[in-house]
């Protein structure tokens, strides 16, 4: 491990663990750790793309939730860019209607997702993210989902590609503008009854002690991590994910630490235990990619990480 990053990571849990005064805590969790491996829509992407633009082809979320039933699976997180319309708010009767077949099937719709920039320096382009944003907490509402996840900025091909979009801004502005837009949508989200979670995305949240430190500038209760497990870009993931557990409401676990096959393969059983370690109870979707491969089966890559957690999580029973 990285000697600076284990420094990092050692000064900020003791702020964040027995603090008081601390800006933001941890989520108070009550009784013994349980999760449950779930899906993320987006493992679907391409299929869900192909029947957007073509309702013959592909696969549409009354599909992702007919997988579910298949293989047992919980809840599903719907990200919004597949509903019908999208960033527009889908109709009361597309809302009504996949209600209606999610709970018919015994499924929990865990969650959405959209696409937004907090850490553009045009403070147009970041209004609209709080307005989309906004926009979509009331979809969940709807939809009876606890959770919308928002980005810190767009994905870049080089994580500091963020300075160039921020104008030549400092990583303390910047934060200051995230923490801005981000505390507005969670305000809105209370009112709402849905939460806030915002991703590292390998882009100005690459390493846990950055996602706390946004989270805490953010200070509201309404605003919490999702944890996806590919994005941490340091020498030791697994400690940045432990740094995270207390502070997740909502997860994406990736077969890899990176979005690449090129990164190492995620040790399942390591990730569960230091899921469990760290106390969490709820939903933990599974996010697969494509990540350059023709011959990439969606099903098979989701049912293959959900068989190694579902045993990992046996074993440690």
């Amino acid at each position: 491990m990285n000697r600076r990053h284990l420094l990092q990571l050692a000064a900020l849990a003791p702020i964040v663990a027995t603090t008081t005064q601390a800006a933001y805590l941890p989520i108070p969790r009550v009784g013994n750790a349980r999760f449950t491996p779930t899906v993320n829509a987006y493992s679907f992407l391409e299929q869900l793309n192909a029947n957007l633009a073509d309702p013959t082809k592909g696969i549409d979320l009354f599909g992702v939730c007919d997988f579910c039933v298949k293989h047992d699976i919980e809840a599903v997180d719907l990200t919004g860019y597949f509903f019908p319309g999208y960033p527009k708010a889908p109709s009361d009767e597309y809302i009504a209607r996949i209600k209606r077949y999610t709970h018919d099937r015994g499924i929990t719709i865990s969650g959405t997702g959209v696409k937004n920039d907090f850490a553009t320096a045009d403070p147009a382009v970041r209004a609209e993210g709080v307005a989309l944003t906004k926009q979509w907490i009331e979809v969940a509402a709807r939809l009876g989902a606890p959770v919308v996840r928002v980005f810190a900025g767009p994905q870049q091909k080089n994580p500091k590609d963020w300075q160039s979009a921020a104008g030549g801004a400092s990583r303390d502005e910047v934060e200051k503008w995230m923490a801005e837009a981000l505390r507005e949508c969670a305000e809105h989200g209370e009112k709402q009854g849905v939460i806030v979670a915002v991703q590292n995305h390998g882009d100005f949240l690459c390493t846990g002690p950055e996602h706390v430190s946004l989270l805490k500038r953010v200070d509201h209760a309404w605003c919490g991590a999702l944890v996806d497990t590919g994005k941490y870009l340091t020498a030791d993931p697994y400690a940045d994910i432990a740094m995270m557990v207390p502070h997740a409401v909502n997860w994406q676990i990736k077969e890899t630490l990176g979005s690449s096959l090129k990164t190492p393969l995620a040790d399942i059983k390591k990730l569960v235990k230091i899921i469990h370690d760290g106390g969490y109870r709820g939903f933990v979707p599974i996010e697969t990619l494509a990540m350059g491969r023709k011959d990439y089966d969606p099903a098979a890559e989701v049912v293959k990480v959900l068989a190694a957690m579902r045993a990992a999580i046996s074993e440690l029973k």
